[in-house]
């Protein structure tokens, strides 16, 4: 009785470990096609405005904001979607002229 209560709490164990294990790869995966699509929609502005930067670096995030209205409209849209900039944060910079 008693190695069989130990026995499910290893199984019980292991199926937690591996199911954190594949929520993990999961997040992971997510956040490389998030990572891939950004890359894609803003490769020409990069190369243009930000080539001398690393990607996913502070010195892009502030190329690319520096040069925020330069930017192609699949760009701004792809870094809204990706949250790195608000939809509320273009708007007003379209009105300040910024």
């Amino acid at each position: 009785m008693q190695r069989e209560n130990h026995t499910r709490g290893l199984i019980a164990l292991v199926v937690i470990v591996m199911l954190c294990f594949g929520f993990a790869l999961e997040a992971a995966a997510e956040q490389s096609r998030y990572s891939q699509a950004l890359q894609q929609a803003c490769v020409a502005d990069y190369k243009k405005y930000c080539a001398e930067y690393g990607i996913e670096t502070a010195a892009l995030r502030t190329c690319m904001d520096k040069n925020g209205r330069s930017l192609t409209q699949t760009c701004v849209r792809a870094l809204i979607d990706a949250g790195e900039v608000t939809q509320a944060e273009v708007d007003r910079r379209k009105q300040s002229g910024h």
